[in-house]
């Protein structure tokens, strides 16, 4: 029987996720479909019944994605589930696994980026310098993995500064020979990074975060999670002296990687579907 799986959102329509498991599926002989869902964002306890629904037809598995991944979270960390230890960190969910134990929640974004740094795009992150820009759920989704990288020092920055102290406090909770610290945009004068992540927002409302001249290091790497043409904070970078700009398309292909893993136990190769998207 063909295993079902999907991804919840809201809107939807735009995904890729859908043509990305496809792809796996075929490369890796995998009986599987995969199909994009809607979930309603007016109702109370609409993305549990979405997701109760989906496995009462058969569901395996499926992807989370805005704005239902905290709600994620909540359902994982229900009685009967559990979380995965680097979901637990992120505080959101973006991976759920369906099975006769209850479910089991997981984060797949920081691993996912990473992997495109340091495997495709050649950045190193062990005793670099790396600046994270935002608190939010982008942010707390990647810091576990790039610590686990270790950097030789890693800054959270964000307008409101309490946001990225709270968020620096709980990594080193978990990560306590980590050294991290936080701050606000403004006080990154003077400083330098080797390697700098967007995980603002600021990309989709076409506006660059404020930052000072001198930020990027010799041969530094500046990269957005967001995906598409030359992003405001991309092309910032280059006038900054970036070296190496890069969104977040393989970040994409890459999380959606660690998923089909954890579901399916096998590892699809992702050039091809990068070479896929890419042009699109």
């Amino acid at each position: 029987m063909t295993d079902r799986y999907c991804v919840f959102g809201n809107p939807i329509g735009h995904s890729k996720s859908p043509a990305i498991h496809a792809a796996f599926a075929a490369a890796t002989g995998q009986d599987l479909t995969y199909e994009a869902r809607l979930a309603p964002v007016d109702q109370a306890d609409g993305f549990a019944e979405a997701v109760a629904a989906f496995i009462a037809e058969g569901g395996r598995g499926a992807n989370v994605t805005v704005p239902f991944k905290e709600d994620a979270f909540r359902l994982a960390s229900g009685p009967g589930n559990r979380l995965t230890p680097r979901a637990r960190l992120a505080g959101a969910v973006n991976t759920l696994v369906f099975g006769s134990d209850g479910i089991l929640g997981d984060n797949t974004d920081g691993v996912g980026l990473v992997r495109d740094l340091t495997d495709f795009l050649g950045v190193s992150l062990a005793g670099k310098r790396i600046l994270l820009l935002g608190a939010g759920g982008a942010a707390r989704g990647a810091l576990g993995p790039l610590l686990d990288a270790a950097p030789a020092h890693l800054t959270i920055a964000n307008r409101t500064v309490a946001r990225a102290e709270e968020l620096a406090a709980l990594v080193v909770a978990s990560h306590p020979a980590a050294a991290v610290d936080a701050c606000s945009f403004a006080a990154l004068a003077g400083r330098q990074y080797d390697v700098v992540i967007n995980a603002t927002s600021a990309s989709l409302q076409g506006e660059p975060v404020p930052l000072p001249a001198g930020l990027y290091a010799p041969g530094a790497a500046a990269y957005d999670m967001m995906y598409g043409s030359e992003t405001p904070f991309l092309a910032q970078a280059r006038r900054l002296g970036a070296s190496v700009l890069a969104d977040g398309l393989g970040m994409l292909v890459e999380q959606a990687a660690e998923a089909f893993a954890l579901w399916r136990g096998v590892r699809p190769d992702t050039a091809a579907v990068r070479r896929l998207l890419r042009p699109a």
